[in-house]
C-alpha cells in the first residue's frame, strides 16, 4: 500500500492524525506567507523559528503513525 493511500485511510480513520495533518498543512501555509516577506522582524524571525519545529514535530509524529500502520498491515498480512 503506498503512503499517500495509508494518510487517506489515517486522515478518516484517527482522530489525532488528522487533526495533526490539518494543523501541519494550517503552519505550512502561515509560513509560506511569511516567506514571501521581504523582511521579517525580530519578533517574526522567532515567530518562524517556533512554527517551523511544530510543523517538524507534527510531521515526525504523523510518519510515526504511518510506521506504526505499516506494521500492523504487514502483521496481518502474515497472520
Amino acid at each position: 500500500m503506498k503512503e499517500e493511500e495509508i494518510i487517506e485511510i489515517l486522515k478518516k480513520e484517527n482522530e489525532e492524525f488528522r487533526k495533526l495533518y490539518e494543523e501541519h498543512r494550517h503552519l505550512d501555509s502561515i509560513l509560506d506567507e511569511m516567506n514571501k516577506k521581504p523582511y521579517l522582524t525580530p519578533e517574526e524571525e522567532i515567530e518562524k523559528k517556533r512554527m517551523q519545529k511544530e510543523k517538524l514535530y507534527k510531521k515526525d509524529k504523523m510518519a510515526e503513525m504511518i510506521r506504526q500502520y505499516k506494521a500492523k498491515l504487514q502483521r496481518e498480512a502474515t497472520q
